[in-house]
């Protein structure tokens, strides 16, 4: 019978325990990323009595209760932060704290702190690749994983244009002499602009056009001699000189008043095997054109997209893409131990994580401007909360019980 007391005590420790997991689930009802956790009650050793054949058996109550998180994906909302981050799947971000150990989150709250370093929104930085190839301006993720660091109120190098073009129809029906021009601004190596302009005339051959090509004297040391040529289309309207097997039109800009570098451009006639100039029977005009130069531009802003790149948007409209986030799999993250601030430790029992790309190798994919919300479901939390309380309830009355007992089996010496 005094077994009793430590019968129910033991289940007073367990039952208060899981009410303690309990109020910790509800209380981070709202936290990004978060993980609820569920109580896994065991009993613990039984005697026999009698002859010891099992026909009586007693337990000692229930064992300390084992906790364990599921890593259930959580709801994904988008949100307004240009640097919040969901995983769609499973996998972590890879995050490191300020004495140097890597944990792992599912938080994707992230900011910028004033040296550029990604940071959660309890300030460990966020792991990845920052490394540009310079031919291809993709980021090298073949390297080891380190602090994304984002520029900030950095100025982008002008890019001087090399190349131009414009898709445009010139009018079949035109008369001899009838012109039409269009311009494009192309930008040198200082990121100063220069209007170069086209102007076509009709010759007196069918289907042939005369192109002078000019820059104003006034941006240059001396007088420019025009880049000048012949547009031949078919009876299709089909440009058939410049052939796309030919050299295409070059426009040397030399002496630049500004001290810029001088000039080479080439005029792409042709997309691939698609001439870009036609001769319908339509009024003559422009459907688009392209230069491949940009003046110095201010960053304006930081991002992060779909996928986990790091997008610079600068004033000139352009964006570059300048980190990477990685993702870690755990093969079994419910042995991860929770160290606060949404964060995770490997534990003895885990498996080594496996670092590498989102959507790569098992881990899931990150959707950029989104938050995954928690995993608590607050009508279960209250269920379970009601079901422990008369759980509790129920062995305070054991206790009393056995009390009351003990003091019958005292008296009775009296």
């Amino acid at each position: 019978m005094f077994t009793s007391f430590s019968t129910a005590l033991s289940a007073l420790s367990a039952h208060s325990t899981a009410i303690d997991v309990v109020g910790n689930n509800l209380a981070n009802l709202n936290t990004p990323g978060f993980k609820t956790s569920v109580v896994s009650f065991h009993d613990l050793v039984t005697q026999s009595l009698g002859a010891g054949l099992g026909e009586t058996q007693v337990g000692f109550g229930v064992g300390r209760p084992t906790t364990i998180r599921q890593f259930s994906q959580g709801a994904i909302q988008s949100s307004n932060g240009a640097l919040d981050a969901a995983i769609q799947g499973d996998g972590f971000f890879i995050v490191q704290d300020n004495s140097g150990a890597l944990l792992y989150t599912r938080g994707g709250n992230f900011q910028v702190d004033k040296a550029g370093n990604l940071l959660t929104s309890t300030g460990e930085r966020i792991q990845g690749w920052t490394e540009i190839n310079p031919a291809t301006g993709a980021v090298i993720t073949s390297g080891a994983i380190g602090d994304i660091t984002v520029p900030i109120g950095t100025l982008k190098a002008p890019n001087r244009s090399t190349a131009f073009s414009f898709d445009l129809n010139l009018n079949a029906t035109a008369t001899t002499g009838e012109d039409f021009s269009t311009a494009i601004e192309v930008y040198d190596s200082l990121g100063s602009s220069h209007v170069l302009t086209v102007a076509f005339t009709k010759t007196g051959t069918a289907n042939e056009w005369d192109y002078s090509i000019t820059v104003p004297d006034a941006d240059l040391t001396s007088a420019f001699t025009p880049v000048t040529g012949t547009l031949t289309f078919d009876e299709t309207g089909t440009l058939t000189s410049p052939a796309v097997t030919d050299t295409m039109p070059q426009v040397d800009i030399t002496g630049l008043a500004n001290g810029a570098g001088d000039m080479s451009l080439t005029w792409n006639l042709w997309d691939g095997v698609t001439p870009r100039m036609t001769q319908y029977a339509q009024p003559s005009s422009v459907s688009a054109n392209a230069q491949n130069g940009s003046p110095a531009a201010q960053l304006v802003r930081v991002g992060l997209a779909d996928g986990g790149k790091i997008l610079a948007q600068y004033s000139n409209g352009e964006q570059a893409v300048v980190g990477q986030v990685a993702m870690a799999s755990v093969r079994n993250p419910e042995s991860l131990i929770a160290m606060g601030n949404n964060n995770y430790q490997l534990s003895a029992r885990s498996a080594l994580p496996a670092i590498g790309l989102p959507g790569t190798g098992g881990r899931g994919s990150i959707l950029g401007g989104a938050v995954e919300y928690s995993t608590v479901d607050i009508a279960k939390e209250f269920t379970n909360l009601i079901v422990l309380q008369r759980g509790y309830q129920a062995n305070t009355r054991v206790v009393t019980a056995v009390d009351e007992l003990s003091q019958e089996t005292i008296n009775l010496k009296r």
